[in-house]
């Protein structure tokens, strides 16, 4: 297969375990994923450190960023904003290292928009309660915040039928196993293929002019 990597999305619910899937994926294959690191414009949550959760920028920051062409895509969510640095996610394609973007649906279609092949995949627990409950279960946010979330999720409901693959996240460790298994098929699909299949169709015409002689 060709040796560029893969540009995948996950994206989905707060509270639905795509942060969750994401670490595990890396700590099971790491040979073969790189997580692209965003920029935010939010606070730090206890136990996130700079440049492993989040590059931490203030409004004026991540303005600049913008101005200068560093983000591959950025949007607004919640009354913040969050964005993918462009170096970074090039780099590790380049070096034949499937990258994985931890993004809003904001965001991942504008990433669709500039390159078509990127896989999208969408993450949702079973229900809609079970979104409640995860989201109150966290501590993290107030009263008010979840209930930002829950109606930005009503929105992304709405919008999530562009993606390509839906994981449904009951059970994280199969859920991580599914994600790893959409990437592996994507990555045999004929058009991404086409130097290897070019080749052999070369080494063929080779050959028979060989057994021709």
């Amino acid at each position: 297969m060709s040796n560029k990597g893969l540009l995948a999305v996950l994206s989905g619910f707060a509270g639905s375990g795509k942060g969750t899937i994401m670490k595990k994926l890396l700590e099971k294959y790491p040979e073969d994923y790189a997580l692209s690191v965003s920029a935010t414009t939010r606070h730090p949550r206890p136990g996130e450190e700079e440049g492993r959760e989040y590059f931490f920028k203030t409004e004026e920051e991540f303005k600049e960023m913008i101005c200068s062409g560093e983000l591959l895509e950025y949007a607004g969510y919640v009354g913040h904003h969050y964005g993918t640095p462009r170096a970074y996610v090039e780099d590790q394609l380049s070096l034949g290292k499937n990258v994985i973007l931890e993004i809003e649906i904001q965001g991942a279609l504008q990433i669709k928009e500039k390159f078509p092949d990127t896989l999208l995949m969408f993450v949702t627990p079973p229900s809609a309660v079970e979104l409640m409950n995860r989201l109150k279960g966290r501590g993290t946010e107030t009263e008010e915040e979840i209930i930002a979330r829950l109606s930005r999720a009503v929105e992304e409901a709405d919008g999530c039928e562009a993606y390509d693959y839906l994981i449904i996240n009951d059970d994280i460790d199969e859920s991580v196993a599914n994600v790893h298994r959409i990437i592996e098929s994507e990555q045999l699909r004929m058009r991404r293929c086409l130097p290897e299949i070019e080749a052999i169709k070369n080494d063929l015409r080779t050959f028979l002019k060989e057994e021709e002689k």
